[in-house]
């Protein structure tokens, strides 16, 4: 049987490598350990939030896993910034940066040590998306394990996420809750490690990630703390072993049809719009072609059948229990709107996993498809004269279709966080926060600190708000972002002012904004675009190289 070392021996084989092996066997390795095929485990783990936190102890039995079926591990460690923690402040800027530089960095490590197989575990945010695009980049036999979701919290009968607090930041500024309240749900909301509870970016990313193929199905929506999770992790170990033997790559899992599963299956329960950000750059990683108007086209065709926060009724750890991701998959399988054909890392179907999902009786998560929730999926691509290269809305929790008014200008987050907390905001407000965007920023910083206090404060049906940033995945309400171009490099959005009529409507998909010709031509007179925040560092390099958000913002 094929042993799979087909790039290590470069490392460790012959006289001349004596002095690595001198060097692997000061920490342990023996000369058996390295006849095997040598397995990066790529870990995310960090001591700052919960996300990630226990993925130290996690990818020790990912490590037994390759281990028991005749590999030797290699565990290194990369970066990881909480969204959750950063949000609101200048360093929420660099979430979006660490997403290239986890990439870049897995890159590194498994190119400079000739590895032969990837395990990559990931949680937070950007660590979903840049371990796939590391492991797209390399083409390494691999996959992909999420590290699973934070148990909810419970407050007064209710099942609480980070999503509540932030609300319930808009709620006290409004005096709709008191102090005593307000620590109460802060405390209550987060009780345990894992990413964050409802279908925000994580989980979306989590999903996309068993529907693409990169994550053994069922796994992923295990619980942060549930022992199975453990056990699921050993199985990786396992499963990648199987994939180094067989050569079975990435690019042979992550193709076309692989990533139309991927946009379905946010569409369908309704996910977050950084996935398509990210879905963006895992395809210009995996040399498949997509635009972001495909996201439109295909959450059109899909229907949403599952209510999961923070446009849903239910957490991500309820979802779980439900049925999880098999679930839902099996639900777009059993409805036509899945690619069955599509190989998975465990060398089987996507159809052939996922057509024996289990389902809890009783569950109210996840519907078939000829019941749904919504006709429509949960994404919307906006063009119009204030986004010539597109705009995303999520409309999985919100019943707007058609929204008109008066622009409320902001040339940064804070600037718009200090309107809303000090009540400036009215219903039939467009808030309009730019120079935000992958440029500007630079990095895209996501608005949840704005419009959870929108929401908290009861707006999230009466004010629409626009942003050449982002949103986070547990943003609800009427809120457009990615618009592109963005305001740094003279996109329209820069060239709008207090009070100009700007009109939204879901059914032509149109953003505009009413500015005379002649008035816009006084306003471009002169312009130039604002000194870049940042001269130096990873944070220039950054600004300096990245795309549109419409092409994913990646660095080139």
């Amino acid at each position: 049987m094929e042993s799979g070392k087909r790039h290590s021996q470069v490392v460790t084989d012959g006289p001349s490598r004596a002095p690595a092996r001198a060097m692997m066997k000061a920490i342990g390795f023996t000369d058996e350990d390295l006849k095997k095929p040598l397995i990066g485990v790529a870990n995310t783990w960090t001591e700052i939030g919960p996300c990630n936190f226990h993925l130290r102890a996690l990818a020790e039995h990912v490590k037994a896993g390759i281990r028991a079926a005749g590999g030797t591990p290699l565990e290194f460690n990369t970066v990881s910034i909480s969204d959750g923690i950063t949000m609101g402040t200048e360093g929420m800027k660099t979430s979006l940066i660490s997403r290239e530089v986890i990439a870049d960095s897995i890159e590194l490590v498994a190119r400079g040590n000739s590895l032969d197989g990837l395990v990559c575990l990931s949680a937070c945010d950007k660590t979903n998306p840049g371990v796939l695009m590391a492991l797209a980049r390399m083409d390494l036999p691999g996959l992909a394990l999420y590290g699973g979701s934070i148990n909810h919290g419970h407050h007064n009968g209710k099942a609480l996420t980070v999503q509540d607090v932030f609300e319930a930041v808009g709620a006290f500024n409004a005096g709709k809750i008191d102090a005593k309240e307000f620590l109460q749900v802060e405390n209550a909301a987060c009780p345990t490690a894992g990413a964050c509870g409802g279908q925000f970016t994580a989980n979306t990313m989590a999903t996309i990630m068993e529907a693409i193929g990169i994550s053994p199905v069922g796994l992923n929506g295990i619980p942060a703390t549930a022992e199975e999770k453990n056990q699921a992790a050993f199985r990786c170990g396992e499963i990648v072993m199987d994939l180094v033997r067989k050569d079975l790559k990435p690019s042979q899992i992550m193709t076309r049809a692989a990533f139309e599963n991927a946009i379905a299956s946010v569409a369908a329960s309704g996910g977050s719009t950084n996935a398509v950000l990210h879905l963006l750059a895992l395809a210009r990683e995996s040399g498949v072609a997509l635009h972001i108007d495909e996201f439109d086209t295909i959450s059109a065709k899909t229907p949403t059948i599952a209510t999961v926060k923070p446009g849903g009724l239910y957490t991500a750890v309820e979802m779980h229990h439900a049925g999880g991701i098999s679930l839902l998959l099996r639900r777009l399988l059993e409805g036509g709107f899945l690619h069955k054909d599509c190989l998975t890392v465990t060398g089987k179907t996507i159809g052939e996993e996922v057509a024996g999902a289990p389902e809890t009786p009783g569950q109210q998560v996840i519907r078939p498809t000829d019941k749904p929730f919504k006709a429509t999926g949960g994404l919307v691509i906006l063009h119009g004269n204030l986004a010539e290269e597109g705009g995303v809305l999520k409309v999985a929790g919100s019943a707007i279709k058609h929204f008109r008014g008066p622009a409320r200008v902001f040339d940064n987050e804070e600037a718009a966080m200090a309107a809303v907390n000090a009540q400036q905001i009215k219903p039939g407000d467009v808030v309009v926060i730019r120079y935000e965007g992958p440029k500007g920023g630079p990095g895209m910083r996501e608005m949840l600190g704005v419009t959870g206090a929108l929401a908290g404060a009861g707006m999230a049906e009466t004010v629409a708000l626009l942003t050449d940033g982002r949103f986070s995945g547990a943003t609800r309400g009427f809120s457009i972002g990615h618009v592109a171009p963005e305001a740094f490099v003279g996109g329209l959005i820069a060239f709008v002012h207090e009070g100009d009529p700007i009109e939204i409507d879901v059914a032509t998909r149109r953003l505009q904004v009413d500015i005379p010709a002649a008035e816009l031509a006084a306003r471009r007179q002169g312009w130039a675009p604002p000194a870049p925040r940042y001269q130096r560092g990873v944070m220039a390099k950054y600004a300096n190289t990245v795309s549109s958000a419409a092409q994913g913002a990646v660095t080139t």
